[in-house]
This record gives C-alpha cells, sequence and structure tokens, in this order.
C-alpha cells in the first residue's frame, strides 16, 4: 500500500461542486481582481481567527513583509526570529533591508525560545516573530510583555497554525499583527499561492492594504512605494469553500495524530511530537525524531510512504544567511533537530490503515 503524504485531491472532493459554483459567477461577472469573494473572504477569515481585520494577499512571504512593514519595520531595523523556521520567515525581514536576527528553540517543541529571544532584544530590535510551528502556537504570552517593555512589535507567524489556539486564544490575533499563507498544502490551503495579514489594529490593516495595492488609495496617487499583493477572486472563491470545512479538517487530524502516538508509543527509536500545555494542536505536520534519518527517509519512499524533513538545514546554515556569520554550534537545539526531524503523512482523510502502514514500514526501519 502507497500512503501520499499529502491528499489534496480527497479535500477537492469535498468542495468542489461550491466551488464549480462560485468559479462560474466569478467568471460570468469577470470580477477577477477584488472581486465581492475577496471581501466575504476576508471577513469570514477575521471572524474565525478572532481578529478585527483581515487583508488578503498574493502569498504567505508578502503577508509577512507587508505586516512587518505596517508595524514600522525598516532598513536596518532588527527583526528576532527562530532559526528552526522556513527561510520565507527571515526572507521576508530581508526583502524589506531589517536584519534578521536569529534565536534557538526549545528542545522538547521546537518553538521559540523565549529566554533567548530576551538576550536577543537590542535598541535596534523593531519586531519579535515568533513562528508558530508544525500546527501549535508559540509562547505568546511570555513573549507580549516582554516585548511591551522594550518597545517591541509582536508578528506571529501563523502559516501553519489556521485554527490553533493558545489557552483558548486563536493564532492569528495574538500580536499586532499576524502573516498566514494558504499555499495548497496548508491546513487551511487555496488552488495556488494566497496569503493573509489578520491584526486587530486598524491603522495596521489599513497599511498593509495600502502597501499591497502599489502604496495607493486613489488611482494614479501614490502615498508610498509599495508592491502588487492582492488576493485574486477564484482563491478567494476556494478559501470559502474550505473555511467552512476547516474546523472538520483540523479535528481529523487531530484524531490522525492521536492513533500516530498510539502505534508509535512503544516503537524504540522513534521520539514523537508533544503539545506544549495550553495549546490546541491543529498538526499540519506530524514531526517524529529518529536517529540515521536520511536513511529512514530513503527507506520509507522505497517502500512508497510519503514523508519529508520541515526543515533540513537550521537558517543561519543555508547559503543565503551564512552572511550572518552564525557557524556550526550557534544554535544546537535547532541544528540537532535538522538532523533528526521526519515529517510523516498528514492530512484530514489519513485512513487508520494508511497510519498502520507507515508504523509499520517505520518500524522495521528504525528497528535496522
Amino acid at each position: 500500500m502507497n500512503v501520499p503524504f499529502v491528499d489534496l485531491a480527497s479535500q477537492h472532493a469535498e468542495v468542489a461542486d461550491e466551488v464549480q459554483v462560485g468559479l462560474a459567477d466569478v467568471f460570468a461577472r469577470t470580477a477577477f481582481v477584488g472581486g465581492e469573494e475577496v471581501g466575504l473572504f476576508e471577513a469570514e477569515y477575521a471572524r474565525y481567527v478572532g481578529a478585527r481585520h483581515c487583508v488578503g494577499v498574493a502569498n504567505g512571504t508578502d503577508a509577512l513583509e507587508l505586516a512587518l512593514r505596517a508595524v514600522g519595520v525598516g532598513p536596518g531595523d532588527e527583526v528576532v526570529l527562530p532559526a528552526n523556521t522556513f527561510v520565507a520567515t527571515a526572507e521576508a525581514v530581508s526583502r524589506i533591508g531589517a536584519v534578521p536576527v536569529l534565536v534557538d528553540v526549545d528542545e522538547e517543541h521546537l518553538l521559540v525560545d523565549v529566554d533567548a529571544v530576551g538576550r536577543a532584544l537590542t535598541p535596534r530590535t523593531r519586531a519579535v516573530v515568533p513562528v508558530h510551528l508544525y500546527g501549535q502556537v508559540a509562547p505568546v504570552e511570555r513573549l507580549l510583555p516582554l516585548c511591551a517593555a522594550a518597545g517591541v512589535a509582536v508578528v506571529e507567524d501563523s502559516a501553519q497554525a489556521q485554527g490553533a489556539r493558545r489557552h483558548g486564544a486563536p493564532a492569528g490575533s495574538l500580536g499586532l499583527a499576524a502573516a498566514t499563507s494558504f499555499y495548497p498544502g496548508k491546513n487551511l490551503g487555496a488552488a495556488g499561492d494566497a496569503g493573509a495579514v489578520t491584526t486587530c489594529d486598524e491603522e495596521v490593516a489599513d497599511r498593509v492594504r495600502l502597501l499591497g495595492a502599489h502604496g495607493s488609495r486613489t488611482k494614479y496617487v501614490h502615498e508610498v512605494v509599495g508592491t502588487n499583493s492582492r488576493l485574486d477572486t477564484v482563491q478567494a472563491v476556494y478559501l470559502r469553500a474550505k473555511l467552512a470545512r476547516l474546523e472538520k479538517w483540523n479535528q481529523l487530524r487531530r484524531e490522525a495524530a492521536a492513533r500516530y502516538a498510539e502505534l508509535l508509543a512503544d516503537l524504540p527509536g522513534v521520539r514523537v511530537p508533544r503539545t506544549l500545555p495550553g495549546n490546541e494542536d491543529v498538526w499540519h505536520l506530524y514531526v517524529v525524531r529518529v536517529a540515521d534519518r536520511d536513511r529512514v527517509l530513503a527507506g520509507l519512499a522505497e517502500a512508497g510512504v510519503g514523508a519529508g524533513i520541515h526543515y533540513p538545514t537550521a537558517l543561519h546554515l543555508t547559503p543565503a544567511y551564512r552572511h550572518l556569520g552564525l557557524g556550526p554550534g550557534a544554535f544546537p537545539v535547532a541544528e540537532a533537530a535538522a538532523d533528526a526531524i521526519l515529517s510523516l503523512p498528514m492530512f484530514p482523510h489519513l485512513a487508520p490503515v494508511q497510519q498502520e502502514r507507515v508504523a509499520d514500514v517505520l518500524g522495521s526501519l528504525v528497528r535496522g
């Protein structure tokens, strides 16, 4: 039995008829840019995450860049973020001309180390970006007073945590602003690239919308240098249909995670993920840690089991960020994790029999 890493086809099958109707209306009205569906989705997603405002943009990287610019980050400013994240988190900082300041993560959950953040703050720090990794929320409640005392904005990277909560509060509503990605493989995935910024601050929302529209509120009047980053109407149609099902799909992910925990509980050599107390995890990824990870990954692929690595290299060791001058040993937890982490198949329609196959193959590989 082959087991895919993700199964977008099953999700699409649930929404296909509804999407077809919505798309037919969009094409009939030729409302391809800024159509009614965009505004409806923005309002619905803002309500979902408990924010007052949502601004749709072209992708998650743009969302983070625009959110940072909107809270006042500019060239030469420092932005603190974890070393264990996708390159886009740092890339958004670099695109502004700001300086990414990396810190390590906690050993158990691989979320940003709050104490390390405190040590990294300087008079040049303008923002901290906690990454809500693998489907659970970073301990933002500890960051907020730390950052408030330093006059530093908290901008959440919520790309992997749509529907996740911390002490009952939804990801995307905890900082001054939050950026998310609707890349197809996310818990809430579009039919292509898409993203959004959520915030409870009207001025931040207005600034994001201005920056994403060439710095213009009125045609041919450009107040600031912006960019072109808008959520396509077609993507809004698809996202509205999926958003209506997101809570159900996230619950299915939780059930799949619980099955994995049972299947792998007695398997020596496999370290299963743990949820940080206070978190309601949405299991965007199910990430275990194993020795000799690359051999295990190859063995899974040979047996027809999809798997991945999120992420194989800590940011400071990637070629793009070697100029930071941080070599091996700078962030030992992130570096050790990069050598051991392994993402197993995880999606809402993952069947118990598929998970049993994953566990059997994984067990045979770690036993040698």
